[in-house]
């Protein structure tokens, strides 16, 4: 003789998981046929840094150094710290773009190697509010050095790129350094 089972009922607890996930699979379903591709900008920029050495008005000053050595730009151990004017062209009186802020250090036994970390803040109608930072080390004495951009912020969040930068003038403390900056971002 045969057994024969009478139907399960269907409880309260199984309709709701039963409706949940139905739910759940169609929603999935749903998100997954609008994903869409997104590719990153571009930006290129070309922008002069402001950098005063010396004076009363300053912006680029050594902070700490080896005790009983001279704090200069050959000297190993010296940090220094920058807040830089950043304009749209190297005449320091043209419109202002942002600031340089960061540090260096002298980081090489030689003196001629510079470790740098800067963020470029910007304060135009552009790019208001947003940043990028830079971050590389390079030989000082070199006519263009090369540093990465490593993020970003604003509208150049997810920011990777590089930037260039000369040296274009010096004269009486007071140097115009063009950068040069390609970043990818969203």
């Amino acid at each position: 003789m045969a057994l024969i089972s009478a139907p399960k009922m269907l409880t309260a607890t199984t309709f709701s998981q039963l409706l949940l996930l139905s739910t759940y699979s169609i929603l999935m379903h749903s998100y997954s046929s609008k994903a869409t591709v997104h590719h990153p900008h571009t930006t290129k920029l070309v922008l002069y840094f402001q950098d005063i050495i010396a004076g009363p008005n300053a912006n680029d000053i050594p902070v700490v150094g080896i005790p009983g050595k001279l704090w200069s730009f050959s000297q190993f151990g010296t940090v220094f710290v920058a807040d830089e004017p950043i304009t749209e062209t190297p005449d320091p009186n043209s419109a202002m773009v942002g600031r340089a802020q960061g540090m260096y250090v002298i980081s090489s036994l030689d003196g001629s190697n510079v470790k740098t970390v800067f963020s470029i803040v910007f304060t135009n109608h552009a790019y208001n509010g947003s940043t990028l930072e830079l971050q590389g080390a390079g030989k000082q004495l070199q006519r263009v050095l090369e540093f990465a951009v490593v993020g970003g912020t604003g509208k150049f969040r997810f920011a990777r790129g590089y930037t260039t930068l000369e040296t274009i003038s010096f004269s009486q403390g007071h140097g115009v350094i063009q950068f040069n900056v390609t970043v990818r971002h969203d």
